[in-house]
């Protein structure tokens, strides 16, 4: 019996040692790692949005500044800004039709003003892109706006992966 448990457990070290190696990240030209796919999956919506608030917030409450708060008006207008980002194939503060961020927080019946809008293309997560949001001086002054109350928040994804993501700052 203790031959047979020691030929077992041999057999089972022999395999684990056969086991491949993880696989080595895959580098673009510029010999840095290619991104991984992010994929967002339908039933994730409100966890994303939410993810983004509470980053947000932290964010705001370290440079103390009073939180913001989700909105449905300024979720549509960053929605439907996202598509026609894709759309358009660039990242731009403007519509294909013409409109300015002004015009489609009014669009979707937004009553209060607009603070500014965030937009990005990329692969990379909500909280990634919040980072580099942060990194650069004109984005976080969107995020840390001392006026800021309110805050819209969405994107769309491409079937190849790419994401393209706007965020709305209301007062």
């Amino acid at each position: 019996m203790v031959r047979v448990f020691i030929l077992l457990l041999s057999a089972l070290l022999a395999l684990s040692a056969c086991a491949a190696p993880p696989p080595e990240p895959q580098l673009g030209p510029d010999g840095k790692p290619l991104p991984k796919v992010y994929r967002i999956r339908d039933n994730q919506a409100a966890q994303i949005q939410f993810r983004m608030l509470d980053s947000v917030n932290s964010l705001r409450q370290a440079a103390g500044q009073q939180p913001v708060e989700l909105n449905s008006k300024l979720n549509a207008a960053a929605a439907t800004h996202s598509r026609d980002m894709s759309i358009q194939n660039r990242p731009w503060h403007f519509g294909s039709d013409g409109s300015s961020p002004i015009d489609r927080v009014r669009r979707v019946g937004y009553q209060g003003e607009l603070v500014g809008e965030n937009i990005s293309e990329t692969y990379e997560t909500e909280v990634e892109t919040l980072a580099a949001w942060m990194e650069e001086p004109t984005t976080r002054d969107v995020i840390l706006a001392p006026d800021a109350r309110q805050l819209g928040f969405s994107w769309l994804q491409e079937d190849s992966g790419k994401i393209w993501w706007t965020l709305v700052m209301g007062q």
